[in-house]
């Protein structure tokens, strides 16, 4: 998760963005440890988003803790090798930490933003970092200053995001037993390639 910093957030500023950000945060919800309640919420986020029905649908006949272990087994600690780590310095590095960590730290301070309780560079909080860029993107307080959010949001998605991201898309569709965090890749890579189309326009 990610704070809002009260002393730097005026100075972010801009217009326009790439992606909605309730879809941003809805996917960075997905990529959560499933608890207690967990269906529940994702039967309410599928009236919205028509793709995440088939897999409400089987989660319906599946136990927690099979869910539970999936999630741990695909991004935490599978055996023999996790298959895809949801963190940055990982994909980049090859292993977690590093300067791709402390370098996700100055740049959610440039946003006006503080990491709170998970590492700067997990993917959850990367995305939540793109929805609070794309909210300014479309707040009305932020008309006077436009290049800047844009700059933010260019510098977030084609230096970091767009590094690790398509690999990452992949690897979890591979990997992945339940059609949850199947569908979850699919849409996930489908955000760099709606990079690519408006990067060619």
């Amino acid at each position: 998760m990610v704070s809002q910093n009260p002393s730097s957030a005026g100075a972010v500023q801009g217009a326009g963005t790439r992606h909605a950000p309730a879809h941003l945060r809805r996917l960075s919800v997905l990529l959560s440890m499933p608890e207690e309640g967990a269906l529940d919420a994702l039967r309410e986020m599928s009236d919205q988003v028509p793709w995440l029905g088939e897999a409400v649908a089987e989660l319906e006949g599946v136990a927690l803790d099979r869910w539970q272990a999936e999630h741990t087994w695909l991004f935490v600690s599978g055996y023999p090798k996790t298959p895809c780590p949801p963190f940055e310095s990982a994909y980049r590095q090859g292993q977690m930490g590093g300067t791709m960590a402390s370098d996700l730290v100055a740049f959610y301070r440039r946003v006006g933003l503080e990491p709170e309780g998970v590492p700067a560079d997990y993917l959850g909080t990367l995305l939540e970092c793109a929805a609070y860029l794309a909210d300014l993107a479309r707040s009305e307080e932020t008309e006077s200053a436009p290049c800047l959010v844009v700059a933010l949001e260019r510098e977030l998605w084609q230096e970091h995001l767009g590094h690790w991201l398509p690999r990452f898309a992949v690897d979890l569709e591979r990997a992945a037993q339940l059609k949850l965090y199947r569908a979850l890749a699919v849409q996930l890579g489908a955000l760099m390639e709606e990079c690519a189309i408006d990067g060619d326009g």
